[in-house]
């Protein structure tokens, strides 16, 4: 998509129908805006999500009241006042105009105003436009999907809220729209939708075992969507109690004498977090170190058992490393030996050599022992060393619990001393938290709760599929429905595997963009670091580990930025890459209100020498 142009008329600030505003294209593709307060920039910025979504940002007030006030007030009461937006822009070599209308009736005492309208014009090749064929709301939301709109069209002195805690999952699911993931979603609903229905026509035909097991499988498969359900209930209840918490410590800090506790409580909490997340790093490395060479123990035994059986066929001359049996034919062959005696036939000499030959080993056989002795040293000396590395690990688990026990504690002391504070204001908000946290413990207690029943139903799902494949059946319907059942089956595992592979790749290109676009940005010498879940988060390294950093609002909203040109960036090449479209269907517009007000100078500048936020950038400015 590439802006063109917008017309207004009686828009909010703008009285009448304005000129044309073309925007900048080509290789010079920013467009300006700079205006006092109150000019009219965020009504221009919102006049696009307007028209295209019929939506408004936050920092847009009163959105029910569009039409301009002047036109109201000239207005004959009962005469209808249009208010209207006109967008032109491109898209895959095609031409569009958009066009959205609302009315306003003005009343004795009241000013009623009807829904809004949207038309999706095309131009022809004659010049002509001509109503497109479907919904306009469809064909937009093919090029850019209404969920992901506040992340081209957004205010910049708020962007760091694109990134909040409680967007994340939001985020997720809405790029997965760009990134065609929706697609295989709908897919593999439909594919489940038919296998569900074959397997009724089974149970209609089928053995009084199939019938059993195919009931036993659907009751299972309800359970999981329940528990599924339930989950993301959860999680929505997390994040909203996570919102209300952190509002709460906000207020407490802006009260009177409350404030730097609750400063020392943060950073108690992020220091808790840390070393939460050392401990679990700790676990997982003794895990690891189990699985890998703990084997090395039970094999003492065996170990002590091979040495000495080696030692004695040393000591009995058994294994000779240096005479085998070849060599010694050779010389029985020659009649001479190497010292150059003569070996006759019944010498003695003859007969001494030839004893020889049952003493000495074939030399695969010797160097076998051999290399078998030393691996065996070797797992001696890993057992060592992994005692060693097992005793380390957990001398700094117990560092860190000594550690995290310290600190909760003193999150205690904190939380009694707010509970007790004279200020009402102060005990009443702490008490409201202790609540909060009394909610979030016994939901994150619920979810690990049902994730244990979700695993143990994906297992018992599982074999019972594997039941049914295995169960014979005789009438030839049967068969048919079963391999119809066992290739649809197949046909979800293969697209569920496809969408768990394109999340990963992209979600790991996408935290490499965004670490690119912030190094370019930022003087600081943190890292952006990207969770499974789209939660972002700065790091630091300056310590030879990585320590969480608690983000200014500049670096938010830089990190913001990184974000949004990373998803650009990323999607753009895989568009170009998975479509036969142009060029163009890989473009996408930003258009921002308020470009990073609250950034220094030198830190515009940089946002705007980068070259990876977009191709066409159309930005509104103080």
């Amino acid at each position: 998509m590439r802006l063109i142009s917008i017309i207004l008329c009686n828009f909010r600030q703008f009285y009448g129908k304005t000129p044309e505003i073309k925007l900048a294209c080509g290789i010079q593709n920013t467009t300006v805006i700079h205006g006092n307060n109150g000019a009219g920039k965020t009504a221009l910025m919102n006049a696009f999500t307007w028209v295209l979504y019929e939506k408004f940002s936050a920092a847009f007030a009163a959105g029910e009241r569009l039409v301009n006030k002047r036109a109201l007030a000239e207005a004959e009461i009962g005469k209808a006042v249009a208010c209207w937006a006109e967008i032109v822009f491109e898209h895959d070599s095609n031409r569009y105009k958009a066009y959205r209308v609302c009315r306003a009736y003005k009343t004795e005492n009241s000013v009623e105003q009807s829904p809004s309208e949207l038309s999706l014009t095309l131009a022809k090749d004659d010049g002509r436009w001509m109503p497109t064929a479907q919904h306009p709301e469809d064909i937009i939301g093919r090029i850019l999907p209404e969920s992901l709109h506040q992340y081209f069209f957004f205010d910049g002195e708020r962007i760091e809220q694109i990134v909040r805690y409680d967007k994340r999952a939001e985020i997720a699911e809405a790029t997965k729209e760009l990134l065609g993931v929706e697609v295989l979603n709908r897919s593999i609903r439909h594919l489940n939708d038919s296998r569900k229905s074959l397997e009724t026509d089974l149970i209609l035909v089928g053995d009084a075992e199939s019938k059993k097991l195919l009931g036993d499988k659907n009751k299972c498969e309800k359970e999981l969507e329940q528990l599924g359900k339930r989950q993301a209930e959860i999680e929505q209840e997390l994040a909203n109690l996570g919102e209300v918490k952190r509002t709460i410590n906000a207020s407490l800090l802006e009260l009177s004498g409350a404030g730097e506790l609750q400063k020392l409580r943060d950073e108690l909490e992020i220091q808790k977090a840390l070393f939460k997340e050392q401990l679990v790093r700790a676990g997982d490395a003794i895990k690891k170190a189990i699985s890998g060479r703990a084997y090395g123990m039970f094999l003492s035994d065996a170990a002590a058992e091979f040495q000495a059986v080696f030692a004695g066929l040393r000591e009995k001359g058994e294994l000779l490393s240096g005479i085998q049996k070849p060599f010694l034919e050779k010389l029985l062959a020659q009649q001479q030996c190497i010292c150059g005696t003569e070996l006759i036939e019944d010498s003695e000499a003859c007969e001494n050599v030839r004893g020889w030959l049952d003493k000495a080993g074939f030399g695969d056989v010797d160097e076998a022992t051999i290399r078998i002795s030393d691996r065996v040293n070797e797992i001696d000396r890993q057992v060592a060393d992994f005692w060693e590395e097992i005793d380390r690990l957990q001398s700094n688990i117990r560092r860190d619990r000594t550690e995290l026990a310290r600190m909760e504690n003193q999150l205690e002391d904190i939380n009694n001393k707010l509970r007790n504070y004279p200020n009402g204001d102060v005990s009443g908000l702490q008490r409201n938290l202790d609540e909060i946290e009394i909610k979030i413990g016994d939901l994150h207690r619920e979810t690990g709760s049902n994730q244990q029943q979700i695993e143990s139903l994906k297992v018992q799902f599982a074999a019972l599929n594997k039941q049914i494949d295995k169960q014979q059946m005789n009438e030839e319907r049967q068969i048919l429905a079963q391999r119809r059942i066992a290739a649809t089956q197949d046909a979800i595992d293969r697209l569920i595997e496809v969408r768990s592979r394109l999340e990963k790749q992209f979600c790991s290109q996408l935290e490499k963009r965004v670490q690119d676009i912030f190094s370019q940005i930022s003087f600081t010498p943190y890292i952006p670091k990207l969770s499974d879940k789209y939660e972002l988060t700065l790091v630091e390294t300056t310590s030879g580990k990585e320590a969480l950093v608690a983000a200014s609002t500049g670096e938010n909203q830089i990190l913001s930025l990184s974000f949004i040109g990373g998803i650009i960036d990323g999607v753009r090449e895989w568009s170009q890459k998975n479509t036969l479209m142009g060029p163009d269907s890989s473009t996408f517009p930003i258009v921002m209100d308020s470009p990073f007000g609250s950034l220094d100078e030198i830190y515009r500048k940089q946002i705007a020498n980068n070259t990876k936020v977009g191709k066409s950038i159309n930005s509104f400015g103080n």
